[in-house]
């Protein structure tokens, strides 16, 4: 990094260093509004980023997940291997949803774009999306191989030269039960992509810029820099973490190591359960991206995510283990298992910074994905409407230093829940209800953060099918330093029987689909909890008084502020 820039110099390359920022936030709000799918639309299931010419990430958008942003960050440089820079032309696109060259599924397609200035290539804008279907079995986890998954796009050009491959959108089509959501999304993907471009080119000429290349050196050194003095402040050594999860077909172990010294961290995660024979393996590029997020998210948090912040933390898993599973693996619903990943890492920091770690959470998200149609259910699915869809919900977060968890809110994903009234517009389906879960999170001088119920039928009294990716329901989250577990999740019909945390599953005709999500960890000893913020969680109903009295040692019912 250089460090004979003046003073105005260093205020120059910071304001081009912030606009590049309001580029790629742009770049991804344009992906969010054009998007015809309520996982972009609604939930923020996406990525966008800018490159330079080497493939690297200079910034990503705030809007977005980090199982997204951070695989993506790796794929770019695949589509370099097979397209070199200097054989792209302006107006060409780039396309993929292979796993392991993209983001870890078949449902995310990560579309790449070069960006020219006076006819030279000076950067790539990349984004992702996750669409609601792509064929096969549908989105869940019981293909065998990924061939059962779904289709599979190679790396290739989806546009030449401003030219849309029309031949690979129709395979796409005739290959997907949701054909106008899939291809709108795909054109969302290229829009957004294009309008990065065109931003950023206005950005270089009101600078005077020819090319990103002090830029990009600035912005990468300087966040490795600030990355390493943050791991610097650490003590040096490795620590060590497991965590026995529900699995598929067997729990699974993940097993991890994190080492810290003087040129960054070194994450290794063998020990680690063998792969699965189900679809939650985990693509390393998806591993690598939950893993590292779980250090960021308390170390060098501050610090912008760009190849310079991400490049010291280096992640390895043995081949053929759960977390770095090899082509044909099923993968569908790796993200059973990579989001599981920050908490597995947390738990290894906590052992050196236990101020600022918090509890372990539900993680994994809570996606029921729901289906009706013929061939589908088990039943007569008669004249009503069929449909797919994807709806995103979660649990509670673990509790954090100083404050409660957060209540049905997705960590590590970020992810938003989406609208019941969208859901119920969308498909022939009924949200009867959707509430906090009483006594779901775990006691602690701060609280875990509550899960919620859910109670869904179908409009016509049909029979629907749920495809089940849950995890949590065996194991529940695991509270810190004194506090108590959170409740586990379930899921029944609301006639009486239970349901498996995974597979795909038929709700009978006239029944009701009930989803209670797991609550996250408590942190610190529940005995120490203010009085008066127990009172508020039982006059809230986010514990009963019963709770109160057992967990937290509660004796009488207490006034709080607004009470009479």
């Amino acid at each position: 990094m250089s460090t004979n820039r003046s003073a105005l110099d260093q205020i120059h390359i910071q304001i081009q260093w912030n606009r590049l920022l309001s580029v790629v936030e742009e770049q991804a709000q344009t992906l969010v509004r054009t998007a015809f799918s309520t996982s972009a639309r609604e939930a923020g299931d996406i990525s966008a980023g800018v490159f330079d010419t080497d493939g690297q990430m200079l910034a990503q958008a705030v809007t977005g997940t980090p199982g997204h942003v951070n695989a993506m960050a790796a794929s770019v440089g695949f589509f370099l291997e097979v397209y070199p820079i200097d054989t792209m032309k302006d107006g060409d696109v780039y396309i993929t949803n292979d796993p392991w060259k993209g983001t870890g599924h078949l449902n995310d397609i990560t579309v790449v774009t070069p960006t020219f200035l006076d006819g030279k290539p000076v950067g790539l804008f990349a984004c992702t999306s996750h669409v609601v279907d792509i064929g096969g079995r549908g989105f869940g986890p019981d293909g065998r191989q990924v061939y059962e998954e779904g289709l599979n796009i190679p790396i290739m050009p989806l546009a030449r030269e401003g030219v849309v491959d029309r031949g690979l959108l129709n395979l796409v089509k005739v290959n997907v039960r949701n054909p106008i959501e899939v291809e709108g999304d795909i054109y969302s993907l290229m829009a957004c992509n294009e309008v990065g471009g065109r931003r950023l080119v206005e950005m270089m000429r009101e600078f005077g810029m020819t090319d990103l290349g002090e830029l990009g050196r600035h912005i990468i050194e300087s966040s490795r820099a600030g990355m390493l003095e943050e791991i610097g402040k650490l003590p040096k050594g490795t620590y060590h973490n497991s965590m026995r999860i529900d699995g598929f077909e067997n729990e699974v172990d993940l097993v991890g190591s994190l080492t810290v010294s003087d040129d960054g961290i070194d994450i290794d995660f063998e020990g680690t359960s063998g792969t699965s024979r189900y679809g939650i393996n985990v693509p390393l590029t998806y591993t690598q991206a939950y893993a590292s997020f779980g250090v960021r998210c308390v170390i060098g948090g501050s610090i912008p995510n760009n190849a310079g912040s991400l490049g010291v933390i280096r992640i390895t898993a043995p081949e053929g283990s759960i977390l770095n599973a090899p082509p044909p693996c099923a993968v569908a619903a790796r993200h059973v298992i990579g989001q599981m990943l920050p908490d597995v890492m947390l738990g290894c920091l906590n052992q050196i910074i236990p101020d600022r770690v918090p509890a372990e959470g539900t993680s994994c998200l809570w996606n029921p994905v729901l289906l009706g149609g013929r061939g589908i259910v088990d039943g007569d699915y008669g004249n009503s409407r069929p449909f797919a869809m994807n709806t995103f919900h979660t649990g509670g977060t673990g509790a954090r230093p100083g404050k409660d968890g957060m209540d049905a809110t997705s960590f590590p994903s970020g992810v938003r829940n989406t609208p019941v009234e969208v859901n119920e517009t969308i498909a022939p389906l009924i949200f009867w209800k959707k509430e906090y879960r009483t006594d779901s999170g775990g006691p602690g001088t701060y609280r875990g953060g509550t899960g919620q119920v859910m109670e869904i039928a179908h409009a016509d009294g049909r029979p629907f099918a749920i495809s089940s990716m849950f995890d949590r329901v065996i194991h529940p989250p695991r509270g810190r330093n004194g506090g108590a577990n959170g409740a586990t999740g379930k899921l029944y019909l609301k006639s009486g029987p239970s349901l498996q945390g995974k597979g795909r599953q038929t709700i009978p005709a006239g029944d009701t689909l009930v989803l209670e999500m797991p609550g996250g960890g408590g942190l610190g000893d529940p005995k120490q909890r203010d009085p008066a913020s127990l009172a508020i969680d039982v006059r809230d109903g986010f514990v009963s008084e019963a709770a109160a009295r057992e967990a937290y040692g509660w004796t009488e019912p207490q006034l709080v502020a607004g009470d009479d």
